[in-house]
């Protein structure tokens, strides 16, 4: 099997620019990494994706709000993610199941082995080899997103999240923090708000380590 390593963080923690980073790193290693999202990657996924992040003109339950993302990664890891790890490839996911527990769970009161069961479901019990949480204060982190945001033409802006009040955002924050204490081994939180740069050369480090085992 390959190496599968996802990135995770509050809005606007950075994480998809060190995605983006990461797989240049990767490339000028000689190793084509596979990046992909969530939602997202396959046709299906990337169409469940405009539904769970453009503001539309419906209601989505908070029930049916996991299943979708459920939907959307069982796609995903069936179609991309697997495939990729079976034929010994570094695949790089901008978020995954961590995701749907902290902003399910934590930020919409799911319970939150309920969450498990039906991620774990989804996602045919795949578990990442290394986690890399990006982690900011909630208050820089919407600022970032909100001004990248503002500067998309185009389409509507994926912001349905990032209109959720800031103590949402709180209790995202603070399931991510809960999910790394509680898998140390698989975890590794990175200060968000330092410059690209550094926080960089942090991830670059972490990715050389985990191929070497």
């Amino acid at each position: 099997m390959g190496l599968f390593i996802t990135f995770e963080g509050i809005e606007g923690c950075g994480k998809t620019t060190q995605v983006r980073f990461a797989a240049e790193y990767l490339r000028k290693k000689g190793i084509a990494p596979v990046v992909t999202q969530e939602p997202g990657g396959t046709p299906l996924s990337d169409s469940i994706r405009r539904i769970l992040l453009n503001r539309g003109g419906f209601r989505i339950g908070a029930n049916a709000e996991v299943l979708l993302f459920a939907a959307a990664r069982a796609q995903h890891v069936e179609e991309i993610i697997l495939p990729a790890l079976k034929d010994n490839r570094v695949v790089l996911c901008d978020r995954f199941s961590d995701a749907t527990i902290v902003y399910q769970g934590y930020g919409r009161g799911i319970e939150i082995d309920a969450v498990r069961r039906v991620i774990d479901f989804a996602a045919r019990s795949l578990t990442p080899d290394l986690t890399l949480l990006f982690d900011v204060p909630v208050e820089l982190g919407l600022e970032r997103a909100l001004r990248r945001i503002s500067k998309k033409k185009g389409p509507a802006p994926e912001d349905r999240f990032e209109q959720e009040g800031r103590e949402f955002h709180r209790k995202i924050r603070q399931g991510y923090l809960d999910l790394a204490g509680q898998e140390p081994g698989r975890f590794r939180v990175l200060d968000g708000s330092r410059k690209i740069e550094e926080v960089h050369r942090d991830v670059c480090a972490l990715i050389d380590a985990a191929l070497k085992r």
